[in-house]
């Protein structure tokens, strides 16, 4: 577990940042003169990025070793730490997060595949969980990390705090990282990496532009995408390279967790953005008490992670999916029906009572997958689970946060437009969850899980 340790501690450190600068959107406004819908690109295009890396996870593992994987997205976090705490320019910046994105994109799905290894089957839940701790305890301190790092100091000691743990993670790693399994000298698809690249990059923009109006260069966008995709599927027919394998969309155990697990994710990034920003501009809350909100879900969300694994291996799927379903549904619900009413200490608790939810659906629906996948298709399906959830958490940002500025009332001051567009957001994920309940029936009753 030492090795699994030391990728997973890296790539939290990735998340770290992340969810650290969701509470420093209203400082990186001030400080750069951005608008909200320029500065959300500092998580929406983190995302991307690394959805794009992870994108390459199964040519990865077949093609380089896990030690060489390691130390390239270590060298990744460092430059993008040092351009993002040196970042005199919103560019800067951003080229900042990009190049930082490598880093969780290379590790995240590294940690699974070295579990994929070692672990036998019938486990796979208890250990998946418990590498999940460390990724997802980010979370649970980000927020509140980067609203005291930016009422105290600066926003860009969040740069300079993790920087000496990333040098020491980067020689931990060079010692003690192994290989398990052989490699080969494969073709690497660029075209067809190409054409999803363009077609995620294209739906982002696409989306982003949508709050700006100009519907022709929305639709474009859109249509760009839409092409992307055809000829992506049409060139997967006949291409000898080596991307991923499309097999795995033929195994139900696959398409209804893969579906649940990519909306759970757009409602979990999209929140954690809507929430802090939603208590300081209703509630005129502080960026500490922006991040401090999302304190007590994010910890059982991170420390659940092995108590959940364990109930999927004693249990089977039907108890942690739908009971997480569930409760992710309640909390969303009671932010819809209640909004503003609830105060700081009830969106406190909603989000504590989501998070549980989301929390033990989220991991064991790539858990409950992969268990009853063939194994020389884990590493495919483990790329298109993490490539799809940085994928579609730019979309929860970008989407959530098109809803929560949509209102303009004229008669409305700007903390009751925001309330009402916020309920908007919180609606489509109550929706969203009735959508997830019904996946995972079809799921249940269609697979079986070792």
């Amino acid at each position: 577990m030492l090795v699994v340790a030391i990728v997973a501690l890296m790539s939290f450190l990735g998340v770290l940042t992340e969810t650290s600068m969701n509470t420093t959107f209203p400082a990186l406004m001030k400080a750069f003169n951005v608008s909200l819908a320029t500065v959300q690109w500092v998580t929406s295009g983190y995302l991307l990025a690394a959805s794009l890396v992870m994108l390459t996870s199964a040519y990865m593992k077949r093609r380089f070793t896990n030690r060489q994987l390691f130390m390239s997205a270590a060298a990744l976090f460092i430059i993008g730490d040092l351009l993002c705490a040196t970042a005199q320019v919103f560019p800067q910046l951003l080229a900042g997060r990009l190049i930082q994105a490598g880093c969780v994109g290379l590790c995240t799905p590294l940690m699974v595949n070295i579990i994929l290894d070692v672990v036998l089957r019938a486990k796979l839940g208890l250990y998946i969980g418990i590498a999940n701790v460390i990724v997802l305890i980010a979370p649970a301190f980000g927020p509140t990390f980067g609203g005291a790092v930016t009422a105290f100091a600066s926003w860009r000691m969040i740069f300079w705090v993790t920087l000496p743990l990333a040098l020491l993670l980067l020689i931990l790693g060079s010692a003690h990282i192994h290989q398990y399994t052989t490699q080969s000298r494969l073709a690497f698809d660029w075209v067809r990496f190409g054409l999803l690249g363009g077609a995620l990059i294209a739906l982002n923009l696409g989306l982003t532009t949508i709050s700006t109006r100009r519907w022709l260069i929305v639709a474009v966008l859109l249509l760009v995408c839409a092409l992307c995709m055809l000829l992506f599927l049409l060139l997967s027919r006949t291409s000898t390279r080596f991307l991923f394998s499309l097999t795995v969309f033929k195994h139900p155990a696959f398409l209804f967790s893969f579906l649940p697990y990519l909306s759970l994710q757009f409602a979990n990034v999209g929140i954690n953005f809507l929430l802090p920003n939603y208590v300081q501009e209703v509630f005129g809350a502080s960026a500490l008490i922006g991040g401090l909100i999302l304190l007590p879900g994010s910890v059982f969300n991170g420390l659940g992670q092995p108590v959940y694994g364990w109930m999927l291996d004693h249990f089977g799927g039907r108890l942690p999916l739908l009971l997480g379903d569930g409760l992710f549904t309640v909390g969303v619900l009671a932010m819809t029906a209640l909004g503003p009413a609830l105060g700081v200490l009830g969106v406190t608790i909603a989000y504590l009572i989501f998070a549980i939810g989301r929390s033990m659906a989220f991991s064991n629906s790539v858990a409950y997958g992969l268990k009853a996948l063939p194994k020389t298709l884990q590493p495919d399906a483990n790329a298109l689970y993490n490539m799809g959830q940085q994928a579609v958490g730019g979309i929860g940002t970008t989407v959530l946060s098109l809803l929560m500025t949509a209102v303009h009332h004229p008669g409305w001051s700007h903390a009751q437009n925001i309330a009402a567009g916020s309920a908007w957001a919180f609606g489509l994920l109550v929706a969203l969850g009735v959508v997830i309940f019904a996946l995972y029936w079809h799921l249940l009753n269609r697979t079986t899980a070792q």
